[in-house]
């Protein structure tokens, strides 16, 4: 799990805006990234769940001759 140090601004008295060191930023950015990635795969996967397939003996097969 990521250990985040933020450090809160306030306005008129109530929560603002945060502020993290920069490398919790860049972390967090890459664990963005990779969550965006995975969305993104899931959904092709629902797309693509009843394509037809070819099995993997057929495609070696086919590219040794």
């Amino acid at each position: 799990m990521v250990q985040l140090h933020p450090n809160y601004l306030e306005h008129d008295g109530k929560k603002a805006f945060v502020v993290l060191p920069y490398e919790e930023y860049l972390m967090l950015e890459e664990e963005m990234q990779c969550l965006e990635d995975l969305k993104a795969l899931r959904d092709v996967k629902s797309i693509e769940a009843n394509a037809p397939t070819i099995p993997l003996s057929q495609v070696r097969e086919e590219l040794e001759t």
